[in-house]
């Protein structure tokens, strides 16, 4: 089920933890609706985040899904957690302890407040599970703790009898690290099985389509008709055409992201990345050029 040439995984990712945020804070923390005020609005603080930590010039390096997200409590005032996010699809280069200490000592120096630090490791190397960063020198002890959440580790059956929402999350994640290299045919099943776990859970219109997103393309087919396929036994199945197809969605996504004409070098850089992901997925050029902001002309030099 992995084919990493037709993933967009940056976007999907980001996508689904804001659209499913509460349901997010409610899978891993047990009391969460005790702990947090889920009436109040999330604020995704990406743009600060980046300015802590700026991706490495010309795209270099592994890049990882990373979201920093104001969560109100439930004793009053203005009390308030940061939640860092890290999804990690690859070991990279083995430093992520490392990283997760970087990314606590600078978000608590400058917002002051507790913060609570989850990774999601949705990697295929079953003894790759850091959790602990610790610094040593002549007597001095840094032991820093975290959050680790390894998808692999998790149990399928316990997923699929969990009916908080973000559960289809893991368990799509899951059965991609699980189920490689499998036909187009089979892997239509495996979607319409998750369909099925989505519509087994209560959630609102917006969580919906977002899960059907992340379901739908979290890994593509290799023949883009049998993604037309699937969509449209969907609708079957809906008996209307009231989801939001993955092309159109992910073409309104990119759109959204403010991505132009005329955009700074790291935006253009984005453009293109995201632009020739679309083109490995069959969509039309012109869509690709509408959704980016890159002219037809550059879309179609891509390789």
């Amino acid at each position: 089920m992995s084919k990493s040439s037709s993933r967009v995984d940056d976007q999907l990712w980001k996508s689904i933890l804001e659209q499913t945020f509460a349901h997010f804070l409610e899978f891993f923390f047990e009391n969460a609706a005790g702990i947090f005020d889920l009436s109040k609005p999330f604020d995704y603080l990406d743009k600060e985040f980046e300015s802590l930590f700026p991706p490495e010039p010309n795209g270099k390096g592994v890049r990882f899904v990373d979201k920093l997200v104001k969560v109100y409590l439930k004793d009053g005032g203005e009390q308030f957690v940061l939640c860092h996010i890290e999804v990690q699809s690859s070991r990279g280069k083995g430093d992520l302890a490392e990283r997760m200490f970087r990314y606590y000592y600078k978000i608590s120096d400058k917002y002051q407040v507790p913060i609570s630090a989850i990774a999601i490791l949705a990697d295929d190397n079953r003894s790759y599970y850091p959790s602990v960063y610790v610094k040593e020198f002549m007597g001095t002890i840094l032991h820093y703790r975290f959050n680790s959440y390894k998808v692999l580790h998790q149990d399928e059956v316990a997923l699929r009898s969990n009916k908080n929402p973000f559960s289809v999350v893991v368990l799509t994640t899951l059965l991609a690290i699980t189920n490689k290299n499998i036909s187009d045919d089979k892997l239509k099943d495996i979607k319409h099985d998750l369909y099925e776990q989505m519509m087994s859970r209560k959630m609102d219109k917006s969580t919906r389509q977002g899960l059907y997103n992340f379901l739908t393309y979290y890994v593509g087919f290799e023949n883009q008709g049998t993604l037309t396929i699937f969509e449209s036994e969907i609708e079957k199945k809906l008996g209307r055409s009231s989801i939001m197809g993955t092309q159109e969605y992910l073409l309104d996504k990119a759109e959204k992201q403010g991505i132009e004409k005329g955009m700074e070098k790291g935006e253009r850089e984005k453009a293109i990345s995201i632009a020739l992901e679309f083109k490995k997925m069959g969509l039309p050029v012109a869509d690709i050029a509408k959704g980016t902001g890159l002219s037809i002309e550059e879309i179609e030099k891509l390789k």
